[in-house]
């Protein structure tokens, strides 16, 4: 029986769309654009110290572009001893309007000095754990919301490699940069408003919600502190949750309490609280002056219009110069800044 030699082409199987493609790499850029790895990394790392021509730096861009290639920002950490990470936990409290605006603001300004900030979800840690789990991220700096990182956990953050830990509270951390929050100032502003417009019997918001002790705290001693010694003045705690139901039942009581002016805390809580009095009968700011804080916009919109301590943050530039003048000289001393100037904007509610 006769044999027949067939010749079969070494043709590749074809590849399903799903099929997991390789991951390419800078030799595979540096082929593509006829040019060397280093010249890869020159072009990709943006370093300044070695001069590339433009057409040069375009070719590896759009090579890099065409395969899909991005750094490895591990590799990358280890040739510059450090990374380009700057490590911001989530706060643990709600974060309001002017809260956002803010860290959008600095982003933005630390992404123009070439570091890439990451938002790290705490999961109910504190502490020292807190700082443990941030530190295996390997940031070249880490800012802290709110109080409970203490000197030890710093020195974790240092020993692994972060050259700045910047922290935002009522008091400095030993070792840590400190941008500090006067929120007692936030009450005083408040109470000091409310007695000059003639109001002796002041209550003051103390919100219900988890985690807002930290600022609702410090502002209910503010309030107290302002008016104490002052003829007829007296300050009442006033517990309240973000709901319409706890602002009625509040409301319902009011006249009961006897007070004729509050700090709602801040201009959120006073819209809540404002419309549940005026749903009980109750005028403002004739039976009841009413002043919030941070001076958002709808505060404004409302009718009467709402009085408010502004409460006036850094520029986002002006904080990232501070993290990457830490970064650049680790070894300095810790500055300490405040965050915000408080001034009362009055309007038609006090």
């Amino acid at each position: 029986m006769p044999y027949v030699m067939v010749q079969i082409p070494n043709t590749p199987a074809p590849t399903s769309p799903s099929a997991p493609r390789s991951v390419p790499t800078s030799a595979d850029v540096a082929r593509l654009a006829g040019v060397s790895r280093a010249t890869v990394s020159y072009v990709l790392n943006d370093t300044g110290a070695v001069r590339i021509s433009e057409p040069t730096r375009r070719r590896v861009h759009r090579a890099a572009e065409e395969l899909g290639y991005v750094p490895h920002a591990a590799a990358r950490s280890l040739r510059a001893g450090h990374s380009r990470m700057v490590l911001m936990p989530a706060p643990p409290v709600p974060a309001g309007p002017l809260h956002s605006q803010f860290v959008h603001d600095f982003q933005g300004a630390l992404s123009r000095l070439d570091y890439t900030v990451v938002q790290y979800g705490n999961c109910g840690l504190h502490g020292d754990e807190a700082a443990r789990a941030w530190a295996e991220l390997r940031p070249v700096a880490v800012l802290v919301p709110g109080p409970g990182l203490g000197p030890r956990g710093v020195a974790v953050l240092k020993r692994s490699g972060a050259r700045a830990v910047v922290t935002f509270g009522t008091e400095p951390v030993d070792g840590a940069h400190a941008l500090l929050t006067d929120h007692a100032g936030v009450g005083r502003g408040a109470a000091r408003h409310l007695y000059a417009r003639g109001r002796r019997r002041i209550g003051v918001v103390v919100p219900e919600e988890p985690g807002l002790e930290t600022f609702s705290a410090p502002r209910l001693d503010g309030a107290r502190e302002a008016v104490h010694g002052l003829a007829g003045a007296t300050v009442t705690a006033l517990p309240l949750a973000y709901t319409e139901e706890s602002a009625a039942a509040l409301a319902a009581r009011w006249r009961d309490l006897g007070l004729d002016g509050v700090f709602a805390y801040n201009d959120e809580y006073a819209m809540l609280l404002m419309s549940a009095l005026q749903d009980e009968g109750v005028r403002v700011p004739e039976d009841a002056a009413v002043i919030g804080a941070d001076d958002l916009m709808l505060a404004r919109l409302l009718r009467p219009r709402l009085s408010t301590v502004r409460i006036t943050l850094p520029s986002g530039r002006g904080l990232a110069e501070l993290v990457d003048r830490a970064v650049r000289n680790p070894g300095a001393t810790p500055e300490s800044h405040e965050l915000f100037d408080a001034t009362v904007v009055q309007r038609d509610s006090t």
